[in-house]
């Protein structure tokens, strides 16, 4: 991939992979958490896009042996230094957030 644009596109290509990393920024967060956190999102769609981040290596997940399984999910190294960008957009979104309301009604 010679644009380096197009690679961090792809590292975070949909809505629901940013809003990830955006919650793991300060605390390990288990499935359910994570799913509470982000209802809008179907559990399906955020259990792809979790496996997608922990191939890429942003995010780390832990499997703890106990009687049930439980499992976390934390931000890697490489995924936090992903949090200026999602900064930016996040103060972006924040800044103009009345245009698009107006626009498109409530989001």
């Amino acid at each position: 991939m010679s644009c380096p644009l197009r690679l961090t596109m792809s590292l975070i290509d949909s809505k629901w992979k940013s809003c990830i990393l955006d919650e793991l920024r300060n605390a390990s967060m288990r499935p359910s958490e994570l799913h509470k956190a982000l209802p809008e999102a179907t559990p399906r769609v955020l259990d792809l896009q979790l496996k997608e981040l922990v191939d890429d290596g942003l995010v780390a997940k832990t499997i703890y042996p106990e009687l049930p399984p439980r499992s976390e999910y934390s931000i890697t190294e490489l995924g936090q230094s992903l949090l200026p960008i999602l900064d930016a957009m996040i103060t972006w979104g924040e800044a103009n957030r009345k245009l698009f309301v107006k626009k498109y009604g409530q989001k």
